[in-house]
């Protein structure tokens, strides 16, 4: 929204959290937050690791707009509305007056400087594939009172250490090498996450396997949610119902493809990692607004006690993150699931305005080919009795790299990188279609959509290809061997 409104000339924003989207058991509408206008890493380093030496670019405004948040309340005193109009019915949303103009001076004088970010970094080494990594991602904050999502984060991460410690301890390791993050400056952009990464670059586009996200994993206390990228879902939905075995009510497979907020990122939008994360929630991801997400909100050091007392929630996230991280990092065969992200392509093209036939015929391709890899490939491996080191070793480094097909140059301001991954639950269509689609209603030209379906249309057929030449790879290396 900032970069439209850049585009069309405007000088100064005041960003308010509408009461419709504030969750409905907490009362926001009076307070102020703080939200980061930095789009990942250290602004004066782009694309490179801030480490000593590097040449920092004079980069002291992200962007031209004069912007300040402000709360609710105080964007009701500015516009003049009556007193009364929000508190009758919260899920009003606040409008201008239909007649009259406010003038307002709006003067921010912000001064840019330079901190150390620290991140904290540890691994167990796996006793078979050293060389590929798990990586379990958490934030720490010193930004006190603003936001105690990090609270949850370390305290899980913390409880899967310790217990993967004491099983270390009478000779346990996994197979895989597990790395535990608790990534530094996420709230002003996931500085740490990002310079950690783009300092290892190299290595991590060869060796990690998949990141599962502790980003602030208790929001609320009413709700699961559970986000996977499409490799990702069966395993993620799988792990839902092993730790709902013993409850009396289970929620059915919820496991979607949304835009996941934090540390995680870096590896999905520049490494095309598989990612996971499990959240509770007082609301649905699709009733809220991913702005909302990413503002910081002051909240009292007893909001986490309060959330959970027991700490069953986050006993229940510290179960599940677990059964994922292992089952990653001990099966033979990686638990990913190439024909998911197929179907998920077609998904997102059904009721598609734009209707492409070449979209829909490399799609098809592509699941054709993605059930032959599954079929062919993926179930003889899985048999102890047929399964071959060199062959298990070769389908691993093709599954380990199915998403990163789907990385597009260019993606519209606040959509990922990663097509894959939607804006919200409330479509199930590619993002980058639905923004070229509005764009080109606005411009009244179709130079923005055309370039978009080329982008998408690359990616699946890029996928397709991909999938095509690992069945190919088999079938000549492996003839006549099991």
């Amino acid at each position: 929204q900032l970069s439209l409104l850049e585009d069309a000339g405007f000088g100064g924003v005041l960003l308010y959290a509408d009461p419709c989207d504030l969750p409905k058991t907490t009362d926001l509408a009076d307070k102020a937050f703080m939200v980061s206008l930095n789009s990942g890493g250290d602004p004066s380093t782009p694309g490179y690791a801030s480490i000593d030496g590097s040449y920092r670019q004079n980069r002291l405004n992200l962007t031209t707009l004069l912007v300040q948040p402000i709360s609710a309340v105080l964007a009701r005193k500015l516009v003049s509305l009556p007193e009364d109009s929000v508190q009758k019915d919260r899920c009003t949303p606040l409008q201008l007056p239909p007649t009259g103009k406010k003038i307002i001076s709006l003067n921010i004088q912000s001064v840019t400087t330079y901190k150390t970010i620290s991140n904290v970094i540890g691994y167990l080494k796996g006793a078979v594939f050293p060389d590929r990594y798990i990586i379990i991602g958490s934030h720490h904050s010193s930004l006190n009172p603003y936001g105690q999502g990090w609270a949850s984060s370390t305290a899980v991460i913390t409880a899967l250490i310790q217990a993967l410690t004491l099983k270390a301890k009478r000779g346990w390791r996994p197979d895989r090498t597990i790395v535990f993050c608790s990534w530094g400056g996420t709230a002003f952009g996931n500085i740490g996450s990002y310079e950690w990464a783009e300092d290892l670059k190299r290595v991590l586009q060869r060796n990690v396997v998949a990141y599962v996200s502790l980003h602030d994993p208790v929001r609320g206390n009413s709700t699961l949610h559970p986000v996977a990228s499409p490799s990702l879902q069966q395993l993620a939905a799988e792990s839902q119902s092993l730790n709902c075995v013993e409850k009396t009510r289970c929620p059915g497979s919820n496991v979607s493809s949304v835009q996941i907020q934090g540390d995680s990122d870096y590896f999905i939008n520049h490494l095309g990692v598989p990612a996971t994360q499990f959240s509770y929630e007082d609301i649905k991801t699709s009733e809220n607004s991913s702005f909302l997400s990413e503002a910081l909100f002051p909240v009292h050091a007893t909001k986490t006690e309060e959330l959970d007392p027991s700490f069953s929630l986050h006993e229940t996230i510290a179960k599940l993150t677990g059964q994922v991280t292992l089952k990653i990092a001990n099966e033979p065969v990686l638990p990913f699931n190439a024909l998911d992200i197929a179907l998920e392509v077609q998904n997102s093209l059904k009721g598609d305005e734009v209707g492409v036939p070449q979209l829909l015929a490399v799609a098809s391709r592509l699941r054709d080919t993605a059930e032959l890899f599954q079929s062919d490939e993926m179930r003889p491996a899985n048999d102890p009795k047929e399964r071959a080191p060199v062959r298990v070793r070769m389908l691993n480094d093709v599954l380990q790299s199915l998403e990163k097909s789907f990385l597009v140059h260019r993606a519209p301001p606040g959509l990922y990188r990663n097509i894959l991954y939607r804006l919200d639950e409330r479509t199930s269509q590619f993002s980058v279609l639905l923004e070229a689609l509005e764009h080109c209603k606005l411009h009244q030209s179709n130079e923005t959509i055309q370039a978009a379906l080329s982008e998408v249309l690359n990616s699946i057929n890029s996928a397709q290809v991909y999938f095509k030449a690992g069945l190919d790879v088999f079938e000549t290396t492996l003839a006549g061997k099991k």
